[in-house]
C-alpha cells in the first residue's frame, strides 16, 4: 500500500515543530521520560528524514550519523526540512513502495517500514510540540497509518521498552490521541512546571 501522501502530511507537521524549536529550550523535558528536548529533536531528525532518505534506496544510516548532533546546526531546522523533501522525492518513486528491505536482517516489505517512520513522525513530533510549548496538528489520514503501524507493533516495542503500557482514553477519541495512547503516551502530557 502506498502512502506517500500520508508520510508527506505527517513530515510537513514534524517539519512544522522542528521549525519552532529553540535552542534554549533543548535541555527541557520530553514525554520520553529519559530523553531531554535536544535528544528527542536529534533523534526525530535523524529517524524520519536522514534514514527515510536511506530506505528509500535499500540503505541503512550510516553509522557517523547515528553520533551525529543535528542540534548543534543553527540551521538545523531547514537541513531537516531540506533532508526531508529529498526523502520524500525519493519515495514519490512507485517503483520504491514494490521493494522488500531489509530491517534487522528481515526481509520487510517497504510498505511496513513507511508506515513504521510514518508512526515515527507522528508520534515523536508529537511528543517534541508539546515539550516545546506547541500546538501538534496532523491530518487524521496521516495519523490512521500511524495508528495502524503502533497497533501492529506495540507488543513487540513494549518488549524492548520503546512504549510503556497502554493509556486510556474515551472510545471516540480522536485517532491522534489513540495512536498516543496506544504507544503508552498520555495525550494531555504537559511540561512539569519549573
Amino acid at each position: 500500500m502506498n502512502t506517500h501522501a500520508q508520510m508527506t502530511a505527517a513530515a510537513g507537521a514534524a517539519a512544522r515543530v522542528v521549525g519552532n524549536v529553540r535552542p534554549g529550550q533543548f535541555a527541557g523535558p520530553t514525554p520520553c521520560a529519559e530523553w531531554d528536548v535536544r535528544t528527542l529533536l536529534n533523534h526525530l531528525i535523524l529517524w524520519t528524514s536522514y534514514s527515510l532518505e536511506r530506505r528509500a534506496h535499500g540503505e541503512s544510516v550510516a553509522p557517523e550519523l547515528m553520533e551525529r548532533d543535528f542540534a548543534a546546526d543553527p540551521g538545523f531546522a531547514a537541513d531537516y526540512r531540506e533532508t526531508l523533501d529529498r526523502a520524500l522525492a525519493a519515495w514519490a518513486d512507485p517503483a520504491v513502495w514494490d521493494r522488500e528491505l531489509n530491517v534487522m536482517g528481515s526481509a520487510t516489505p517497504a510498505s511496513e517500514v513507511a508506515a513504521l517512520i510514518v508512526a515515527e513522525m507522528v508520534l515523536h513530533g508529537w511528543d517534541l510540540a508539546v515539550a516545546t510549548g506547541q500546538d501538534y496538528t496532523v491530518d487524521d489520514a496521516a495519523a490512521e497509518v500511524a495508528f495502524a503501524a503502533v497497533e501492529a507493533n506495540a507488543e513487540l516495542f513494549r518488549q524492548y521498552k520503546g512504549f510503556a503500557e497502554p493509556v486510556s482514553v474515551a472510545s471516540g477519541a480522536p485517532v491522534l490521541d489513540r495512536t498516543l495512547a496506544l504507544s503508552g503516551r498520555d495525550p494531555h502530557w504537559t511540561a512539569p512546571a519549573g
